[in-house]
């Protein structure tokens, strides 16, 4: 009766099983780099929204701006318009649809704490397509 004791080797000697420290140790120091890189990925960063580099999308026949200038006083096209009377005057310019994109356009200098209450003001009254309006900014290479 003959006894193996090493059942991994051939005929030849050679052992047959793979050797995973390397790979473990490639696995190891890739996630340190990922645990030391994620949060610099998260890093708040001062920006300035008002340019926009996108692809600009086609306008529509008769495009409905509402813009707000620098002093806060509102425009629905070139009519001014103040907060109460804004939703009456968009009614009359888009026929009561309220599923007609309306684009906003607001100054820079204009505070966030404005923009989001007229687009609250807009909300409430029924206007759920609201496209905001930026500064096309062309790439020189």
């Amino acid at each position: 009766m003959a006894l193996r004791l090493n059942e991994n080797l051939d005929d030849n000697g050679e052992m047959h099983e793979i050797n995973v420290t390397p790979f473990i140790d490639v696995m190891l120091v890739l996630l340190i780099i990922f645990m030391v890189a994620a949060p610099l990925a998260t890093v708040d960063v001062k920006v300035n929204l008002p340019a926009s580099s996108s692809q600009p999308q086609p306008r529509p026949e008769k495009p409905i701006y509402l813009s707000v200038k620098a002093d806060h006083t509102m425009f629905i096209g070139n009519d001014e318009v103040t907060k109460e009377s804004m939703i009456n005057a968009l009614m009359a310019a888009t026929e009561g649809k309220k599923d007609t994109t309306i684009f906003f356009r607001a100054d820079k200098s204009v505070d966030y704490e404005t923009m989001m209450s007229v687009m609250d003001t807009l909300h409430q009254a029924g206007y759920l397509k609201i496209g905001l309006v930026g500064q096309e900014v062309t790439k020189t290479q």
